[in-house]
């Protein structure tokens, strides 16, 4: 147990600026396809339902893995000499989502929906393709066995993916509304022109954020390719191919299982599947539920981004504090305890009616809860990977969580107009689903090894 001096001291370690910007780097997409799209489809007469399905751009969060080992193995000619492996990609990936930005300003949801949820699709995938390089990028600035300057590193990041999706939805949609305000009908449109510059902006913050470990990687990856060449006993070219795919796709996996077991590693993907299902489904249909019960897009913008950053931040800072102090397994019991008791606040909000005092202070329970929950899972994944396989490790476990997100809570949308419009039971019933993970949380604490000192 670390004493307060301590654990608050990993925060002013200068690599934190680095993950802190990494993180917005991540979060800001999120604004874009999930935020910005829906006010956008919901404000050209698309319906609940058809939105919540169009969220299944999301489940390629859930699948990033599958292409995960490629992006940590195959280099982009001449970007990767310039830059390095992982900025590379990244800066790759950043100027795929500015494209779309640029094809989305000339579409409109009502002629061309189709296209934009494909377009939402592409921003999906490239923002999916980033994180991979993000969260390897963000674990390889800290060494091995530092567990308290990965619990601050995993705090950091989450500030940053909240500064991102927070500030950046914050700057988005009141963009939209200042300009929807001047009486431009193509408000929509002229805002993603606008907020290309924050893309712009972060690409450039990348040139100050060094990579580490990159050599041992190297070296690690293919004394593991040259040993499994000799294995098969394949010379030549096809020997070569074999074992690197064997490297590449299958050592990783066989890592994981081998560190854990396989009854306790199955378990684990598990509890990370179902931990934030529910907070996925309140997450999806909030926007809707703030709009419907009467709220504009600068309320939304003022009391879920603008207050919903402020908390989310000191939240996220105090709850890697506390995930530093009591270890991250205690950390996920208590995170998720509270992230289903905070979701019931939305059914009071939705009983009584439009009111900014109960807006408020959802929004501030909610992050609250969202804050430690999500630091201790991501200190949690971040313990588990082995430093040879981080970019595949990590998007392999983190996907998973997001599968659970994403897949399910694609169908919020159904649900909610399955109980006819009673948001008070649908954030119930959110409140419940934390349930199972908890349970088999438990099961298991025992004998889940992390690498922490």
């Amino acid at each position: 147990m670390q004493s307060n001096t301590n654990s608050f001291a990993a925060y002013w370690d200068r690599r934190m600026l680095r993950i802190l910007l990494l993180g917005i780097i991540s979060g800001f997409p999120w604004v874009l396809i999930g935020s910005a799209l829906t006010l956008w489809l919901k404000e050209d007469g698309i319906s609940r339902s058809t939105i919540g399905w169009a969220g299944l751009i999301f489940s390629v969060y859930a699948i990033n893995f599958l292409w995960a080992p490629l992006i940590d193995r195959i280099k982009i000619p001449i970007l990767t000499s310039l830059v390095g492996h992982r900025k590379a990609w990244i800066m790759s990936m950043q100027l795929i989502i500015l494209l779309s930005l640029v094809v989305w300003s000339f579409l409109s949801p009502v002629d061309n929906l189709g296209v934009i949820v494909v377009i939402g699709l592409i921003i999906a995938i490239s923002s999916a393709s980033q994180d991979i390089t993000i969260d390897a990028l963000r674990i390889e600035q800290i060494g091995k066995n530092e567990s308290a300057a990965m619990a601050a590193g995993a705090a950091t990041a989450v500030v940053g993916w909240w500064s991102g999706y927070k500030l950046g939805g914050l700057v988005t949609l009141i963009t939209a509304d200042w300009i929807q305000a001047l009486g431009i009908e193509n408000y929509w449109q002229v805002t993603f022109i606008i907020v290309c510059s924050i893309v712009v902006l972060c690409g450039i913050g990348l040139f100050f954020i060094p990579e580490t470990g990159t050599n041992e990687r190297i070296q690690s990856q293919q004394k593991d390719q040259k040993n499994i060449q000799g294995r098969i006993g394949i010379t030549g070219s096809l020997g070569s191919l074999i074992a690197w795919f064997t490297a590449t796709i299958v050592s990783p996996l066989f890592s994981f299982f081998k560190q854990n077991g396989l009854a306790i590693g199955v378990s684990i993907v598990g509890f990370i599947f179902l931990f934030k299902i529910g907070e996925a489904f309140l997450g999806r249909m909030s926007i809707l539920f703030y709009k419907e019960i009467g709220f504009s897009k600068s309320d939304i913008a003022l009391y879920s981004k603008g207050l919903g950053w402020i908390t989310t931040v000191a939240f996220t800072i105090v709850g890697g504090w506390f995930a530093i102090r009591s270890g991250v397994i205690k950390a996920l019991f208590i995170s998720g305890i509270i992230m289903a008791l905070t979701n019931l606040m939305f059914t009071l909000l939705a009983w009584s009616g439009k009111s900014e005092f109960l807006f408020a202070a959802a929004v501030l329970l909610d992050d609250l809860a969202a804050a430690f929950a999500t630091v201790a899972f991501v200190t949690f994944i971040s313990l588990l990977v082995d430093r040879n396989y981080t970019a595949t490790q990590y998007a392999l476990l983190a996907s998973i969580g997001t599968a659970g997100r994403t897949l399910m809570a694609s169908s919020s949308g159904a649900l909610v107009d399955w109980l006819n419009g009673d948001w008070g039971i649908f954030f119930i019933i959110t409140a419940l689903m934390v349930i199972p993970s908890l349970i088999l949380l438990w099961l298991i604490k025992e004998k889940i090894t992390l690498k922490e000192n």
